[in-house]
Parts: structure tokens; C-alpha cells; sequence
């Protein structure tokens, strides 16, 4: 059974925040950041550990590994061709969208690659990451084409980054975030399936991470009220608290396959409302 491991938070000094803003995310400090899942050269170089880092989405592809192949097709979304108005969604999105690039790599899919690079640079303009956004999206393309899976892993996660980076420059840090949270939403739904597809106690523990779940609950409260306050923002906090306490092991318990269901079931509902952009 696994057990989150306490991260002390600092603040970084990469950027001056405004008072307002240091205020606002003086509630973060209840959120703990699961460790492992906590990119290292990232956060040694860029952003150090602080209230805007947010958990790599490489890392939770990596924490289900050996689910894989994960049910990408029974779980496929289709995404809306018309870009979201407002910034929360363009995060939440983006973060699926990476998802859905370490799911093509993770399933052999590279043909898959070439469509969700365009998408991620429409979405990086759209968020004011374009140039940054651009650089990788070429560079998935030539990874692809060369049949490079790690160097594709690598520049996922890097883009990834760098949208944090110009989100935390543009005073727009929260929604790194919301990035974070797609990636996991989609992950999660796709691993839900696959256990509860093919139960074991062994495979079961990789969705019982109740450490994660409980860091975007608390994180999502603690967002500008002008993002946390909207209706499917609060329903995907609900969701965060359902899975938090369906995914909490007693000390002798093990997972069964009626958690699995629920976790399933509530993942599902988790990644429809990533998507819903507050319909």
C-alpha cells in the first residue's frame, strides 16, 4: 500500500509576485506535493519547490507504468475544435492534450503524434506559451517520425514546463496547476479502466494515491476565486474529495475491486468535467 511522503514547500525567487497574489496563495501551504512526482532538474533550475509547482505529468505516465497498455481507445475523448474562452479551460486542456501524447508513445501510436503537436501549439498560443510551445511541438514531429519514444517522453514533459514557466511570467502561475490536473484526470480514467478490467491487489495500489488527490483538492480551494468558484471547478473539487477518501487505505487494508469500481467511476466523471469548460 502506498503512503504519501511529506514535502516541506518553499518559495521560489524566480519571479516578484505581487502582495495580492502572495496572499491569495497563502492557502497552498496546506498542499502537499507528493514527491515523486515532483520533476528534480525542473525544479532545481526553473521554478524550486513552491506553491506553483505542480506535479509532473511524466512522472504520474511513469507511476502506471506497468498497467500498460492503458485502454486509450474505450476512453477516447473528442475534443472541441472551437478553442475555450476562458484560461482555466485552455489549462485544462492542455494538460489532457499532453496526456494524450504520453498515452500515443506508451501505445506505440506515433501517427497519433503529428495531430495532438498541432493542437498543442494552437492551445500555446492561445495561452501566451506559443513560442515555447512551438519549439516542441517540432520537435515531437521529427521524434516521431524517427520512432524516438524516449526523446518523445522527454519533450512532452518539457513542454509542460515550459508553459508553467510562461504562465508563472504572465502572473498566471495557478493555472500550472490546472495543467497538471488534465494530464492526471486523463491518466487516471485511463488506468481505472485498466484495473478495474483486470484486477489484482498488485495493480490495484498504482490507483490508490490518495496523496495526489488530496493536493489538487486542496489546491483547487485555493485558486483565484474567479477560477475556483466556477461551477465545474467545484464539482472537479468534489470529485478530488471522493477520490481522496475512496483511494485511503486503513494501515492492514488492501485494495478491493469495489474501490476500483468507484475510482472508475468517479475518474470518469473527473475527466468529462476537465472538459466540459463550465457547460
Amino acid at each position: 500500500m502506498k503512503t504519501s511522503t511529506p514535502w516541506v514547500l518553499a518559495f521560489s525567487s524566480l519571479v516578484l509576485l505581487p502582495l495580492t497574489t502572495l496572499a491569495q496563495n497563502e492557502n497552498n501551504k496546506d498542499a502537499v506535493l507528493p514527491a515523486d512526482l515532483i520533476d528534480d532538474p525542473h525544479v532545481r533550475e526553473e521554478l524550486g519547490v513552491n506553491e506553483f509547482t505542480a506535479p509532473s505529468i511524466r512522472l504520474i505516465f511513469d507511476d502506471l507504468a506497468q498497467l500498460a497498455p492503458l485502454p486509450v481507445k474505450e476512453t477516447k475523448h473528442a475534443m472541441q475544435k472551437r478553442m475555450p474562452l476562458d484560461r482555466s479551460d485552455l489549462s485544462l486542456e492542455i494538460g489532457f492534450l499532453i496526456a494524450e501524447g504520453f498515452l500515443a508513445v506508451q501505445n506505440n501510436a506515433f501517427n497519433d503524434i503529428e495531430g495532438i503537436a498541432k493542437e498543442l501549439n494552437r492551445y500555446g498560443k492561445a495561452l501566451g506559451a506559443g513560442e515555447r510551445v512551438n519549439r516542441h511541438a517540432a520537435s515531437l514531429l521529427d521524434h516521431a517520425n524517427n520512432n524516438r519514444p524516449e526523446k518523445l517522453k522527454e519533450e512532452l514533459a518539457a513542454t509542460q514546463k515550459d508553459v508553467e514557466i510562461e504562465l508563472v511570467q504572465l502572473r498566471d502561475a495557478d493555472l500550472a496547476h490546472l495543467i497538471s490536473l488534465g494530464g492526471w484526470a486523463r491518466a487516471l480514467e485511463c488506468a481505472a479502466l485498466a484495473v478495474d478490467k483486470d484486477f489484482t491487489e498488485e495493480r490495484a495500489n498504482q490507483l490508490f494515491r490518495e496523496d495526489v488527490a488530496d493536493y489538487y483538492e486542496v489546491i483547487l480551494g485555493s485558486l483565484d476565486p474567479r477560477v475556483s468558484e466556477r461551477k465545474h471547478i467545484i464539482s472537479i473539487r468534489q470529485i478530488c474529495e471522493k477520490l481522496k477518501n475512496t483511494m485511503t487505505l486503513a494501515a492492514d487494508e488492501e485494495p478491493t475491486e469495489a474501490k476500483v469500481k468507484a475510482i472508475r467511476e468517479q475518474s470518469a466523471k473527473l475527466a468529462l468535467l476537465a472538459l466540459s469548460r463550465g457547460k
